[in-house]
């Protein structure tokens, strides 16, 4: 067995972890930390939307050496508006200009042609109105607020409303964080970065179910023993499932990685860029939530109980109680023994012992003489 098998394995016995829930705190602050972040990206520099989005015009050009640099220069002088230039594999370009009018979509049709000394029907020319992207928008936000209201309906009665609650935090953590990181890169906001963030959430809730489910597991009868509170079986609970998290997100996570640092990067593939980030972005989030977030709000939650509360209280009493007896355990075996503590009653008073210790000789003998 691999070495990352066999932590897991130890992992799951409980014989090796990790106090996550006990440094619950220091998680908080950081996620309150980063959330801060993404939530001032968001207001300071907002989310760059596509012309699906807020309208504008999509250019398409026949086969053409002109630079995809000079085509941005040139749509972008004529325009007023700044433009996007993909090559795309025949050598054609994708010119695209927001927030455009009909009539300023023409002057860059005809600019176009005339850098390309092509005629103007060559140049094909689609504009989306901003009604559309609303339409998108308003369907994107039902379809969330749908999810969101479905999830919580189901980790209640799967498991309790606890749970429910700290899943739909940890969902809205992964969202802001990566609709911040959105605002702060300044990638294009298009429908393929919905289909990104509708994606994550399904990922981001697998994970915490999966230790929900563990949890759930080893909670029953839970008050009838008094070796653990809730926190530590929570916290048994994340340790167990800790490298199948791992692994799964880091499997997850490498073809993304390509879609985005490669694809999109070194290729220049920029449409790529659109759901590749929500989806890595997303990915990582997600695992740190179910990880960091998850699990110890609802430990949190929980250790509010009275029964919890109680349970907390038995723990520490008998751990108090069994530390105290191994304390006396450890002092009567410093104590060496000896034949006078033998003749002695338990309840002799430790004069008396003293003076049988004195009166004995060698052999265990009295050292007085014979009269």
């Amino acid at each position: 067995m691999s070495r990352l098998g066999t932590l897991g394995a130890r992992l799951y016995r409980g014989e090796v972890g990790y106090d996550f829930v006990a440094k619950r705190k220091i998680w908080y602050g950081i996620s309150i930390l980063i959330t801060i972040t993404a939530i001032v990206g968001l207001a300071v520099r907002g989310l760059n939307f596509g012309i699906e989005f807020s309208g504008g015009a999509v250019f398409t050009t026949p086969k053409t050496s002109v630079s995809a640099e000079a085509a941005r220069k040139t749509a972008q002088d004529v325009s007023g508006h700044p433009a996007v230039v993909q090559k795309l594999g025949d050598k054609t370009l994708r010119v695209q200009v927001s927030d455009l009018t009909p009539e300023q979509s023409r002057k860059t049709q005809e600019a176009l042609a005339k850098k390309l000394d092509v005629d103007l029907n060559k140049v094909n020319t689609d504009i989306v109105g901003p009604s559309w992207g609303d339409q998108i928008a308003n369907k994107a936000w039902t379809g969330l607020a749908i999810f969101m209201i479905l999830v919580v309906i189901y980790l209640a009665i799967a498991f309790e409303w606890r749970m429910a609650v700290a899943a739909l935090i940890a969902l809205i953590h992964d969202l802001t964080i990566t609709v911040g990181v959105y605002a702060l890169v300044g990638f294009e906001v298009t429908p393929g970065t919905v289909i990104g963030l509708l994606t994550i959430l399904g990922y981001s809730l697998y994970d915490t179910v999966v230790v929900f489910d563990g949890l759930k597991e080893s909670a029953k009868d839970l008050t009838k023993q008094t070796r653990f509170t809730y926190s530590e079986i929570a916290n048994r609970s994340l340790n167990g499932t800790l490298v199948r998290s791992i692994n799964t997100t880091v499997v997850a996570l490498l073809p993304v990685a390509g879609l985005l640092f490669i694809g999109g990067g070194f290729l220049g593939a920029g449409m790529l860029n659109d759901i590749s980030l929500a989806l890595f972005v997303g990915l990582a989030a997600g695992a740190y939530s179910s990880i960091f977030i998850a699990t110890p709000l609802v430990a949190d939650l929980k250790e509010r109980e009275p029964q919890m509360k109680a349970l907390a209280k038995r723990v520490r009493a008998r751990r108090a109680a069994d530390a105290a007896k191994a304390e006396a355990g450890g002092a009567a075996q410093d104590r060496e023994p000896s034949d006078a503590d033998d003749d002695a009653p338990e309840d002799a008073p430790a004069g008396v012992v003293s003076q049988r210790r004195q009166s004995r000789g060698r052999g265990g003998r009295p050292s007085g003489k014979r009269g």
